[in-house]
Parts: structure tokens; C-alpha cells; sequence
């Protein structure tokens, strides 16, 4: 069994690409807001809300149990990509190493797009489970922030 892994997902939405990718990069204060009960508050330790290399602490609910997060962002705005890069909080009590990246496509067709969500870790030992739990939060996250956005 190998220690070190990958989880991915692709998430339809419904928002123009580029305002839904401008909210992760720019805007994550908005983002209890659009989840209803899922994230409870994120707050900026280091940097701001918009800068590679800003630290932000996220408090949110996943599977019943309240878990913190504290993250390094890094936003690569060629790629419209996001990534999340855990230095504290409860993902390292399982894993050496955590990171999520959000990868936002336009549709060619239409409005909308894709949200790829990738899941990068490090297990601390081959008894711990993959992280599938935080990839359905992910997931359900950005399906709730699509539903606020269209509905804004």
C-alpha cells in the first residue's frame, strides 16, 4: 500500500468560469456565506486575501466533526488554478503532506464550467485512509458556492 496518493474530481458549474475562479484566488471571505453549513469562517494569518503565499485559518464541518485548516495559497493565473497547502490544522494529524488544488476550465459551449479538484497527500502510516472524505467536502463546497453564485 503506497503512503503517498492522489484523489481527483470534476465539479460542473453553472457561474461564469472566471468570476467562480476569482472568488477562490480573491475571495474565500465570501465563501461561509455560500455553503451553508459546511465553513464556518476563514480568516487571513499572513498576506491577504488575494497574494500567493497569504496563510488563511478555515474553520469548517466535515462529517460532523468541527476541524481547522490552515493553509498556504499559491495561485497560478495562467493555469486558473488554486492550491491549498495545509502547514497546520487537523489534515496533519493523518498525513505528512496535504494539498488541494482547484483547476477552473470555462465551457467552450456555453456558459459554466469545470472545477477539477485534486487532492495531493502523504500518509503518515498505511493505516490511515485515504483523504475521500475531504474530497466529497470539496466537492459539496463548490457545489454549494455555485449554487450562491447563480443565485446572486
Amino acid at each position: 500500500m503506497s503512503l503517498v496518493g492522489k484523489l481527483e474530481a470534476d465539479v460542473e458549474i453553472k457561474t461564469p468560469a472566471e468570476k467562480f475562479y476569482n472568488l477562490l484566488k480573491s475571495q474565500n471571505h465570501h465563501i461561509p456565506n455560500a455553503s451553508s453549513d459546511k465553513v464556518h469562517s476563514i480568516e487571513v494569518h499572513e498576506g491577504d486575501w488575494e497574494t500567493s503565499g497569504s496563510v488563511k485559518l478555515w474553520k469548517y464541518t466535515v462529517e460532523g466533526n468541527l476541524e481547522v485548516f490552515k493553509e498556504r495559497v499559491e495561485v497560478d493565473e495562467e493555469n486558473k488554478t488554486v492550491s491549498l497547502t495545509a502547514v497546520e490544522g487537523h489534515v496533519l494529524d493523518l498525513y505528512e503532506k496535504y494539498k488541494v488544488n482547484f483547476k477552473v476550465t470555462p465551457k467552450t459551449s456555453s456558459e459554466g464550467g469545470l472545477v477539477k479538484i485534486t487532492v495531493e497527500y502523504e500518509k503518515k502510516n498505511d493505516s490511515i485512509p485515504d483523504p475521500s472524505k475531504y474530497l466529497q467536502f470539496a466537492i459539496h463546497v463548490i457545489q454549494d458556492i455555485d449554487a450562491h453564485l447563480i443565485k446572486a
